[in-house]
């Protein structure tokens, strides 16, 4: 490679990352780190190559001087914190995660009246819903602290989420028509709870449970299930997350899932159960033994309610949530078990670990 790149030979590149010629790829766009032009994306490709190729500390690398070099580009930012979550570097990460409020998916920032919560003392507090529905009920888990520690805590939230976030020990406002929210002393997004909290691995509450099935779900949906239905499935997750055609399974592995002893599809549009919200999927989930599932909020779901729960995790993509060094538990959620694709694309091996230690699982049941 010569030292100087075009906008063409960086297409070239891009095109031969995407055929599997990485090493030509990784070439380019190191060449073209050096050139003003071509600089942030030639950063930005690099990095994901790096780590689709689960070269994590370089890819860290990367991240970090394109965040030197760009420190107002929110995007660098936020892409930084989740390689730094992923390695589990919590307490360098959360403030760098702030940087999402300027991004489009953190645009429904609350226009309120009182001022955003830095960490400190409060006696009340609103905790507004964002992001995903599993990263909703992932930190979900910080509200039950807070109210612990007395305060007052108002949780606005989106109406799926509303009845089965009831038991969280905070007044929940569905997001949905004219809103009333009570005055309280500060704001904060849900998703900034464990920065503000300076949670860390080490400081992680490992709590078994801390959601559960409304009583009034539980009664109408109790004995729903088909006869002999023992395991909950959930194949896919939605078409429209960046990352779905890597994390949902093919036709071949869902139809696998589906044919275990006593699998039920907890997906709404393959299910005859009346599924209209969360509240209504956990009182299923109540009634099963385990749940397996890709990487979506339904995993989030079962481990909340302290399910057992089996995730499928793909290899390229590998959300920062379940952490980049090949374990097979999660610190947040002590129910759960990790199958990571063991190569890009390799549902097939993951799959195999599943199933022998699914015989061992039923046996004991």
């Amino acid at each position: 490679m010569t030292d100087t790149v075009s906008a063409v030979d960086l297409r070239r590149a891009f095109l031969a990352h995407l055929a599997g010629d990485v090493a030509a790829a990784e070439a380019t766009y190191r060449a073209a780190l050096t050139h003003p032009a071509f600089a942030g994306a030639a950063y930005r490709h690099l990095t994901h190559l790096l780590e689709a190729q689960h070269r994590w500390e370089e890819a860290l690398d990367v991240a970090r001087e394109a965040h030197r070099r760009q420190p107002q580009a929110a995007d660098v930012a936020v892409h930084l914190a989740t390689l730094l979550l992923g390695l589990g570097r919590y307490a360098e990460a959360w403030p760098l995660f702030e940087a999402r409020a300027a991004l489009a998916a953190g645009r429904v920032r609350p226009d309120l009246p009182y001022p955003e919560w830095d960490g400190g003392p409060v006696r009340s507090l609103t905790v507004w819903d964002e992001q995903g529905f599993g990263d909703a009920i992932q930190f979900a888990r910080f509200v039950p602290d807070l109210v612990a520690r007395g305060v007052a805590v108002t949780l606005v939230v989106r109406p799926e989420l509303a009845a089965l976030f009831g038991g969280l020990g905070a007044a929940v406002v569905p997001a949905q028509g004219q809103l009333r929210i009570p005055v309280a002393d500060a704001w904060t997004m849900l998703g900034s709870l464990p920065g503000r909290l300076g949670v860390t691995l080490e400081t992680l509450p490992g709590r078994t449970a801390y959601l559960h099935t409304p009583e009034d779900r539980r009664e109408a949906l109790a004995d729903k299930l088909r006869p002999g239905a023992r395991i909950g499935v959930v194949s896919r997750g939605k078409p429209a997350h960046a990352n779905d055609h890597n994390r949902s399974l093919p036709y071949e592995g869902a139809a696998f899932l589906l044919s275990l002893p006593g699998a039920q599809s907890l997906l709404p549009d393959e299910s005859p159960l009346p599924l209209k919200d969360f509240a209504d999927t956990a009182a299923v989930m109540a009634q099963l033994d385990l749940v397996i599932s890709v990487d979506t909020a339904s995993a989030h779901l079962a481990a909340a309610l302290g399910k057992p729960c089996w995730i499928l995790l793909p290899w390229v993509g590998e959300d920062w949530r379940w952490l980049h060094d090949d374990r097979t538990d999660s610190p947040w959620y002590p129910s759960v078990r990790l199958y990571r694709q063991p190569a890009p694309g390799d549902w097939a091996g993951a799959l195999r670990a599943l199933a022998q230690d699914l015989q061992v699982f039923l046996k004991a049941r």
